[in-house]
């Protein structure tokens, strides 16, 4: 058993000062994760990394129970997930500048940059994918919003790299097909 499985189990079975002894061991992982996230999003970005893995933390450590280490960090990507998409709808509406765009003139990091609608399509089809399979979803917010690794993915999930890679190319084909609409060739 991990020393944040250890913790993890503590804070389920009510120990007050587990949730403080987390915090340290997971916080570089989930900053660095948080980083590798953001620097994929518009450089129009406001959130910061720092903010992500905090709001992420909060929302984690409530009254869930994690099985293990792995769980937690799934558990931590599916909560960056929500926060950016929570960040993406704030921005779409009028009151933060909605309907108008920020141009920059950095072209070349466009195309990996997702704008506020793709990135809510992206959300819809990914519950659409968690219902059809719950795992490649996860191994999609694992990679997509956690930033993580093919091997990093798998180890969280606890699946074998080649499952995880052949999951990966199957959700990233189909997440297409249904963002666009594009028939399978």
């Amino acid at each position: 058993m991990t020393e944040v499985t250890r913790i993890l189990s503590a804070i389920e079975q009510g120990d007050p000062h587990a949730a403080e002894q987390l915090l340290p061991l997971v916080y570089d992982e989930l900053r660095r994760l948080a980083a590798a996230k953001l620097a994929q999003e518009k450089p129009a970005q406001t959130l910061q990394p720092t903010a992500l893995v905090h709001e992420a933390y909060i929302r984690l450590v409530g009254d869930q129970h994690f099985d293990n280490r792995g769980h937690f960090f799934a558990a931590a990507a599916e909560a960056m997930r929500r926060i950016v998409v929570e960040t993406a709808r704030r921005k779409k509406r009028a009151k933060h500048g909605g309907g108008r765009e920020r141009v920059e003139v950095e072209l070349d990091d466009l195309p990996t940059r997702l704008p506020p609608e793709d990135l809510l399509a992206l959300d819809e089809a990914l519950d659409r994918l968690e219902q059809l399979d719950p795992v490649k979803a996860r191994l999609v917010n694992l990679r997509y919003f956690a930033g993580m690794t093919i091997e990093q993915a798998a180890s969280a999930l606890n699946i074998s790299r080649v499952t995880a890679h052949r999951y990966w190319t199957f959700a990233r084909a189909w997440l297409h097909q249904q963002m666009t609409g594009a028939q399978p060739e």
